[in-house]
């Protein structure tokens, strides 16, 4: 299922296997999931990238041929294929173990074909193997949503008191591995959504309520993950002197002007950029000790617009995964 231009649907195409060179593998899809960060490149809000692209970053299936160059994984390995592609290796901030922030990075589904297809050439030193407690299907959203989960979990220090702001993908499984931490969970959905407040009450949220609403004591940190610029002032309100707001999309509508005595008492609001495969290894052998469960839908990969279009009413529960 490829994209042609920028706030068009997909359209499914059919293309010759793509051939692995040096190090890298031929991976047979057997599952990917479906991401917001997908839809901010379908819709145009990520507007750099290669076109045609062909679209999916949570990429969950098994090697079928290798380059010349490629050993990490055998023939048959299942391996997952995540958002981060390539890194130069050489910059400043490859240099100094900020490989999410190279200057030269490469990105599945955006700069390099992905995983809305029945087979994805991946660089081997970007791909994990997969925690055999999972399904195909189960492990997919493993690879981005829990990753930059993950990532803005470290982001939030040790707070005990954490907010989350938009109870999707990412949430329902970083909800599971602050809990497992010892964090008390407050868990903040689109005004009304009572089925998502549902669902994070079932994960182990304290409390659960729209994002129009106070928590009932002040948070040590949030994080947000709904792409709404209008949460940063009100997660700025909702925690104490010193608690952090940490915004974890990859894409944000504006920021609304916000009076500075919400910011001040060193309160701080950062961002989190991509990953690195540390941060993959660290999660991918934490995910089963939680254990973390996700919850999936399985559509056809034919039905990647339907699916797509859901996510952007917000009407998913969990994750859909694609399946060719």
């Amino acid at each position: 299922m490829q994209l042609s231009a920028r706030g068009a649907p997909l359209h499914p195409v059919d293309l010759p296997a793509p051939r692995p060179e040096g190090g890298q593998v031929l991976v047979r899809v057997a599952a990917c999931a479906v991401c917001r960060t997908d839809l901010h490149v379908v819709d145009g809000d990520l507007t750099g990238g290669k076109l045609p692209v062909i679209p999916g970053h949570e990429i969950v299936g098994r090697v079928v041929s290798r380059g010349d160059a490629a050993s990490r994984f055998a023939e048959g390995a299942r391996v997952g294929v995540p958002w981060l592609g390539h890194t130069c290796g050489s910059c400043r901030f490859c240099a100094s173990s900020q490989e999410n922030l190279c200057e030269h990075a490469r990105f599945t589904g955006y700069d390099v074909d992905g995983g809305y297809a029945e087979f994805v050439v991946a660089d081997e030193r970007f791909c994990f193997a997969i925690p055999d407690a999972y399904s195909d299907a189960d492990a997919a959203p493993l690879l981005c949503a829990g990753l930059i989960g993950y990532r803005a979990l470290a982001m939030a220090g040790d707070a005990r008191r954490l907010g989350i702001y938009g109870f999707g993908a990412a949430a329902h499984i970083i909800a599971q591995v602050a809990r497992h931490e010892g964090r008390d969970v407050f868990a903040f959905t689109r005004p009304g959504d009572q089925a998502a407040q549902h669902f994070a009450r079932t994960l182990g949220a304290a409390w659960a309520a729209g994002s129009d609403a106070a928590p009932p004591e002040p948070l040590d940190a949030a994080i947000i993950f709904a792409p709404v610029g209008a949460l940063v002032p009100a997660a700025l309100r909702a925690v104490r002197k010193g608690g952090s707001v940490v915004c974890a999309g990859i894409h944000m509508s504006d920021i609304p002007a916000f009076p500075y005595e919400i910011l001040w008492g060193e309160r701080s609001v950062r961002s989190v950029a991509n990953l690195t495969r540390r941060d993959a290894e660290e999660f991918l052998a934490l995910a089963p000790k939680v254990p973390v469960r996700t919850s999936t839908e399985v559509m056809p990969l034919a039905s990647a617009n339907e699916a797509l279009d859901r996510l952007r009413r917000g009407a998913v529960s969990g994750a859909i995964v694609l399946v060719p």
